[in-house]
């Protein structure tokens, strides 16, 4: 039986894991540094919560969700996207009640049926954060500069941040209707999914990658053109407070989310890196979401990006790789014995140290150690154990000393933790 993978739900293998385990080192401790706690959600959740609250315009709901009955017959669905389920915990767990800011993020996967690429893929692995409690401008700029602090981390080259807003309930309505009015006349030639669009969601032609819909798109206003006093004075202060931080942006004027939750301030990372495909993430402002979702209003940001992205851009680094300090060479059965305890004993003190257990001969464990980098081998063998003696060898200078069985393990441990 030839049983393969599912079809864009990949393998992640050595030695690419190594900086998936790496990055998500670093994204954890630079979150943490900033004072956020982490939180897991189920990875199932209720399908209402994503078509209500993503917009049934979306691409997602629309065409890439993984959506199931149980045998109860209610409708589930594989998570496509972090922000929502972090929002129903928030709400049905009282967090707020606790503490009126919650600085929270979360890294795991995510599903959507859509064409695997470069860097896409349908069972995919995204980090985010959320922040609920502050409206302040602020932490707007905040968020998107320690997301620019966490990226120069990882020496990424070519970082733009782009910088837009979605206005807000009072001043997008009169946006939508004059998109309407002026896709209207285009409709003809738009694509499907557009003339859909025109109808129910006009803002998301911004986002629609038909060369005819993309050459229209150009010519039509921004949403910045539309904001009312509030919206203008908080993206302007976003704006001002990015510059206090030193941190370079670009206005877009045609910047648009995918779901319908935002509003304000919406922005996205890209580089130069990437190809087509350059964004490494991207967030904003959803101000009314937890109370779509029956909680108390309240001001919320938040930013989510791609883990496969990012490995595409870290590459694979010598460094992040486990380094084994030890390989233990034995000769014969006699030093095997004495090598079994002792490997164990010095991995349980912090030691990573590897043995064979095939029966190789000592030329053949030698390629193996020098294979595996190990810093350092021990020899030890019968004739070793005779001489009340073991040989280190360092596998860098080819020095060689001998040390004591006697004090074997205490001297290794010494030299090598």
């Amino acid at each position: 039986m030839d049983i393969k993978s599912i079809r864009g739900m990949n393998d992640v293998l050595a030695p690419e894991i190594f900086s998936w385990r790496m990055a998500e080192k670093i994204i954890r401790e630079n979150f943490e540094k900033f004072g956020f706690s982490e939180i897991k959600t189920p990875i199932v959740e209720n399908t209402t919560l994503f078509s209500r609250n993503l917009g049934e315009t979306s691409d997602i709901v629309k065409k890439e969700m993984y959506t199931f009955l149980d045998r109860n017959e209610e409708s589930l669905t594989l998570r496509p996207e972090g922000t929502a389920p972090v929002v129903r915990a928030l709400v049905e767990h009282n967090l707020l009640n606790q503490d009126p800011v919650q600085k929270l993020y979360y890294w795991g996967p995510m599903f959507r049926y859509e064409r695997p690429q470069k860097g896409r893929y349908r069972q995919f692995y995204q980090y985010g954060i959320e922040i609920f409690g502050v409206a302040a401008p602020q932490m707007d700029a905040e968020l998107i500069a320690m997301l620019v602090d966490l990226y120069e981390k990882f020496d990424l080259k070519g970082l733009t941040v782009k910088l837009g807003s979605m206005g807000c309930e009072e001043c997008r309505p009169k946006y939508r209707e004059t998109l309407m009015s002026l896709l209207k006349p285009s409709a003809h030639i738009l694509c499907n999914d557009c003339k859909e669009r025109v109808e129910k969601n006009p803002l998301r032609v911004f986002d629609c990658k038909n060369p005819t819909c993309k050459e229209i798109a150009k010519v039509l206003p921004s949403m910045l053109d539309f904001l009312d006093e509030g919206c203008k004075k908080h993206f302007d202060a976003v704006r001002d407070n990015l510059v206090l931080l030193k941190t370079h942006f670009v206005v877009d004027k045609t910047l648009v989310r995918g779901f319908d939750y935002y509003n304000r301030t919406v922005f996205e990372i890209t580089t130069e890196d990437l190809g087509a495909q350059n964004a490494i993430g991207g967030g904003g402002r959803y101000d009314k979401l937890t109370q779509e979702l029956g909680g108390a209003a309240c001001p919320a940001i938040g930013y989510a990006g791609g883990v496969e992205r990012l490995i595409l851009l870290v590459g694979e680094r010598e460094e992040w790789k486990p380094k084994l300090q030890l390989f233990v060479v034995t000769p014969d059965e006699r030093g095997m014995e004495r090598a079994f305890q002792l490997a164990f004993s010095l991995r349980k003190n912090g030691v990573t140290a590897e043995i064979d257990y095939t029966g190789k001969s000592m030329k053949s464990q030698m390629k193996k150690a020098d294979k595996l980098k190990a810093k350092h081998v021990l020899i030890l063998g019968g004739t070793e154990i005779d001489q009340n003696a073991a040989v280190l060898r360092n596998m860098s200078t080819k020095e060689q000393e001998t040390l004591k069985l006697t004090d074997l393990e205490a001297e290794l441990l010494r030299r090598l933790k």
